[in-house]
């Protein structure tokens, strides 16, 4: 494999920033320092005034994910990922009724991912059927390189909700082979009846998904889930968390000695429950759960992620598009709850969270790596292979061009969607080329990579969070 050279870039991981040349060789980190000879080297990059930067790892995406009859976009949105600067994405994969995790993620490879991945990936289990034979098997995952387990809180009615009980029961049994578990913490109950009463009293739009599911029903289940863990003396991890009370509880829970951690994602920093009442059905787009919050919640998941006391911000990827899928909650009849939950935001994580994070002084940039590319890594057991710039680690690398200037639209997506959730959003720099384990895969925005190149990384046991409890 060749080598490649990195030169005179400025270096930035999570903890260090410095001027330096990165060498890349047989898709390994290979030498990190000033001035390398550069005749070592098959290709040799410039990168005089770029930051040089470790591919982001993404830990929260539903590609096939199915709400109701729909399903939204898969596998073939994968190049999105590459082209913005993410380099590795953590799946969920939907747990079949009446099969085992590992059978369910081993269909879900042979049959949505092989041939398809742009990038590297691992996986995160989500329980369907919460049984006696799904926490037995919790202590084998690590075997076949999953680590973590996610459980709905939500969705009262659904297969993939799961009460009190499973949760408890899945912690218990998490705790034997260090893997982590995630829970979607809203209240079923709570929305369930304020589903109904919202439909009656007259709103059947999109705004309706906010007022059916307020902050207090986020803030009630993270609660429960920290009494939870508690109870079990077990980790954590609260995903995509958006009001301020469920932040502050993570926070505080935290301080008196629960290991419950949380992320964020790039929709609950920079988008209101405005979005929801745009004219028309357009308010559809935004419908996401939980729901987006008004202007002070999102303030607090800054000032959140800056202090530690939310430790990631994923994209919450689930790419059902306008037309075919978020039209099922139109019509007589419907309502905002036949919404498809979720939006595309694979490709938009990086670029807007360094515009809006960096760019306008709310993070600095230690502290954005650490967001989008390391603390993911550590969390899902994949540091220091994935997630940072040292000897060793694959080579995945962005050269970010901190002087460019756009405008995002739908009209350059590779997500495969008919719309962006953030549209029209100022954009301040790119990244101007994407390295996957040595390979130039994207290159100004385009994707120069061959499909299906990406790779299962599987994760290892006791991650962050078992560190850090």
């Amino acid at each position: 494999m060749k080598k490649v050279l990195i030169k005179n870039g400025t270096i930035v991981t999570a903890t260090d920033e410095f001027k330096g040349d990165l060498l890349l060789a047989d898709g390994k980190i290979a030498a990190i320092g000033g001035a390398i000879d550069a005749s070592s080297a098959d290709e040799v990059y410039d990168a005089e005034g770029k930051y040089v930067m470790p591919g982001g790892v993404d830990q929260h995406t539903h590609f096939d994910f199915s709400f109701g009859d729909t399903t939204c976009v898969g596998w073939e949105g994968s190049p999105a990922a590459v082209v913005s600067g993410t380099t590795t994405i953590i799946d969920f994969v939907n747990q079949k009724v009446g099969s085992s995790l590992k059978s369910s993620i081993d269909e879900y490879q042979k049959n949505k991912v092989d041939g398809n991945a742009c990038c590297d990936y691992g996986y995160h289990g989500v329980v369907y059927d919460a049984n006696d034979a799904l926490f037995e098997e919790i202590e084998h995952m690590p075997e076949y390189g999953v680590t973590s387990l996610k459980l709905f809180m939500a969705y009262r009615g659904q297969p993939y909700h799961c009460d009190d009980d499973a949760v408890l029961k899945a912690l218990q049994a998490s705790k034997k082979s260090g893997v982590t578990i995630m829970v979607h913490a809203e209240s079923a109950d709570m929305i369930a009846t304020l589903q109904k009463q919202v439909a009656a009293s007259g709103v059947t739009g999109p705004i309706g998904h906010a007022l059916s599911r307020p902050p207090v029903v986020e803030e009630e289940a993270v609660s429960r889930a920290a009494y939870l863990a508690e109870l079990a003396a077990a980790p954590i991890y609260i995903v995509h968390v958006t009001a301020k009370g469920a932040m502050e509880v993570i926070r505080d829970r935290y301080e008196k000695g629960v290991a419950i951690f949380g992320e964020t994602c790039t929709h609950y920093l920079t988008i209101t429950t405005d979005a929801l009442e745009k004219p028309g059905f357009e308010g559809a787009k935004a419908v996401c759960s939980p729901a987006l919050r008004s202007q002070d919640h999102l303030d607090a998941m800054w000032e959140a992620v800056k202090k530690g006391w939310l430790n990631a911000i994923s994209s919450d990827h689930c790419g059902f598009n306008y037309e075919t899928h978020k039209h099922a909650g139109y019509g007589e009849g419907k309502t905002f709850a036949d919404i498809p939950n979720g939006a595309p935001g694979l490709e938009n994580r990086i670029p807007v969270v360094w515009t809006e994070g960096v760019e306008k002084g709310k993070i600095s940039r230690k502290k954005f790596v650490e967001l989008i590319a390391t603390n993911p890594a550590k969390i899902n057991g994949l540091f220091p292979q994935k997630g940072t710039l040292a000897v060793g680690s694959d080579a995945d690398v962005v050269i970010w061009d901190p002087t460019y200037k756009g405008t995002i639209s739908i009209e350059n997506s590779l997500q495969g969607c008919d719309y962006c959730a953030f549209e029209g959003f100022d954009q301040i720099g790119r990244a101007d080329k994407v390295f996957l384990r040595g390979e130039l895969v994207a290159d100004a925005g385009k994707y120069v990579g061959e499909k299906g190149s990406g790779k299962f990384v599987p994760g290892k046991p006791y991650g962050l969070c078992y560190e850090l409890a």
